[in-house]
């Protein structure tokens, strides 16, 4: 079993709301107005008058046969606006109760 962490532009939130229906992912946590500044870019997303953007994010628990269909997912919507914002983190999931 595999976590996915996805941190979003809140410009991408009916992308990713998308990608979860299409690929009929279950369960997952969703935060709104998460604060913070990427690592390639550094653009700010802080909801301030200065930096007014917002990001989201997400996290999932799937099984390993699900992870490569979202991650592409996940890149293509990178691809097609990457000054927009979009990331994703694995771990591996190794019990849960």
């Amino acid at each position: 079993m595999k976590a996915v962490f996805i941190v979003f532009n809140q410009a991408h939130t009916e992308r990713v709301e998308y990608i979860v229906d299409q690929l009929g992912i279950k369960g997952f946590t969703w935060w709104n107005e998460v604060k913070g500044r990427g690592s390639e870019t550094g653009e700010p997303r802080m909801g301030t008058h200065t930096w007014p953007e917002m990001n989201s994010a997400m996290m999932t628990m799937i099984q390993e046969e699900m992870l490569e269909p979202l991650l592409e997912r996940v890149r293509k919507i990178d691809q097609i606006n990457p000054e927009v914002g979009i990331r994703a983190f694995v771990w591996d999931i190794l019990q849960s109760v």
